[in-house]
């Protein structure tokens, strides 16, 4: 009998459930998108019923498509869009409001209120965080002060919170379990990633009662099972990680030093640093990477917060074109940029900056300004945002020598080949792509003996393409110079 794990992954714009062989092998996808809401400038919501709605139509696929395999699920694994906040009621399962996204900056007011108060170093030395509206807490406040139910519910001690995670693990299991791992606790900015619990002086300064909070457990765990009812006979959840550090896990950046990039919605760098908790002199973020058998591997992040997320509003928005693959060919039908330069601070610029005012600015254009420049610039902003948090990197004292990249933006050859140029370093693609996906898979096949360790997961990555440097010097300083131009005008606002 053929074995198989499947992975959920609950992302920010669909979900899907992949079916993997145990050599971590994509054998059947399934994926339904869910829907966008941005009630007012700087807010972004989702529906958690049709983010759980969605979840359990790709499962239930999934595990029918195992069936027509003659094959056996033998474990399921969870990663997910992290910092994204959702409360609900601990009786009916039903949410008190819309899951706040991590994209949204409702909460920058109460955020200047605590770096007025100096806060930031206390808060940053425990959290690894910087005190920004993208982080779960000041999510959870501000549910608990504005919507009525959930006060009621906190009074009656019957309210849960949890990040995406905890939320589907309570669907699948039909409310026996509410828990979540230590990647998703550390993005909250109320989990102390020294001591690996909440942490009691940052929950009382935000007034978040602990009993509310999901118990933290390893990336590699049990998680329970989900109910028959709804997956035709129990299945275990053996690993539960956020979709970055999942990313991460999935592209084997086990040892010190070692580096990812995923380009999905928005975009994401991690570098191991092992037991170390490396703190940023530069604006990024120190996180953990992953924790296994209690064991806690540390990791400095640098966030872009719009990424694919770009590509997405040129398709929606502006109809530039009908699907994303075609932006490859629109761009090799251009010698350069023609000056034209797009930062995205759709919703405020994320790492190093971390300016939650600043908005989109899109410069150089003149009466020969075509969509086509504009799907450039979009594609080239992606590039060159990753060379800022590499220079971020550079003067904390870290020099990456090889980057390993995912998500679906590097399937786009001339993306992959300009990323490496503009950062000048060798960047490398897997063959498996569903690398966010994998992460959680080989952690729930970790726990079940399926991998022994992490050096036997390691022999599962396999190279699809290697992209060198080939500009020269001369023309990249050129043309981040009027990159950063351009990201000196979004920062005015």
């Amino acid at each position: 009998m053929k074995k198989f794990i499947v992975s959920i992954d609950a992302g920010t714009t669909s979900n899907r459930s992949i079916l993997f062989d145990i050599n971590g092998k994509p054998v059947f996808s399934s994926q339904k998108e869910f829907t966008q809401y941005f009630p007012k400038s700087g807010w972004v919501e989702h529906d958690p019923d049709e983010i759980w709605r969605t979840t359990l139509k790709t499962l239930k696929e999934v595990i029918k498509k195992a069936k027509r395999l003659k094959g056996e699920i033998l474990t399921i694994g969870i990663t997910n869009q992290r910092e994204t906040t959702v409360l609900w009621d601990k009786r009916t399962g039903k949410p008190v409001y819309k899951a706040i996204v991590w994209q949204d900056r409702r909460t920058e007011d109460f955020c200047k209120k605590l770096r007025k108060q100096n806060k930031d170093t206390a808060i940053f030395n425990k959290t690894g965080l910087l005190i920004d509206p993208y982080f779960s807490g000041t999510k959870i406040k501000w549910i608990i002060d504005n919507v009525p139910k959930a006060k009621q519910l906190l009074n009656k001690k019957q309210l849960l919170f949890g990040t995406i995670d905890s939320y589907l693990i309570w669907k699948l299991t039909k409310g026996k379990v509410h828990a979540t791992d230590a990647t998703n606790a550390s993005r909250t900015m109320i989990y102390n990633i020294s001591s690996n619990k909440w942490d009691d002086s940052i929950l009382k300064l935000f007034k978040i009662p602990k009993y509310i909070l999901p118990i933290v457990k390893d990336c590699s765990d049990d998680y329970g099972y989900t109910h028959s009812s709804l997956t035709g006979k129990p299945i275990p959840i053996n690993g539960v990680v956020g979709d970055q550090q999942s990313a991460t896990i999935g592209q084997c950046c086990f040892e010190p030093g070692s580096l990812k990039s995923t380009y999905g919605t928005g975009a994401f760098v991690l570098l191991n640093t092992g037991s170390k908790k490396i703190y940023s002199k530069n604006r990024l973020l120190t996180t953990i990477g992953y924790r296994i058998n209690g064991k806690t591997t540390y990791a400095m992040e640098g966030s872009i917060f719009i990424a694919g997320a770009g590509v997405q509003w040129l398709r929606d928005r502006m109809k530039f074109f009908k699907k994303a693959p075609e932006t490859e060919k629109i761009v090799k039908t251009l010698k350069d940029n023609n000056g034209i330069y797009l930062v995205p601070a759709f919703t405020g610029l994320g790492a190093p900056h971390w300016n939650a005012n600043s908005r989109g600015v899109l410069s150089g254009i003149t009466r020969d300004t075509s969509p086509k420049e504009i799907v450039r610039a979009i594609i080239e902003a992606v590039a060159y945002q990753t060379y800022d948090l590499f220079e971020a990197m550079k003067h904390d004292g870290l020099r990456p020598k090889i980057v390993k990249v995912d998500g679906g933006m590097v399937m786009n050859n001339w993306f992959s080949q300009f990323l490496s140029d503009i950062v000048n370093v060798k960047v490398l693609r897997p063959k498996v792509q569903e690398t966010t996906a994998l992460g959680a898979a080989f952690m729930a096949g970790l726990r079940i003996g399926v991998y022994k360790s992490l050096k036997d997961i390691s022999k599962k990555w396999h190279l699809d393409k290697r992209f060198s440097p080939k500009m020269k010097n001369k023309n990249r300083s050129f043309l981040i110079k009027g990159w950063e131009k351009a990201v000196e005008r979004a920062l005015i606002n």
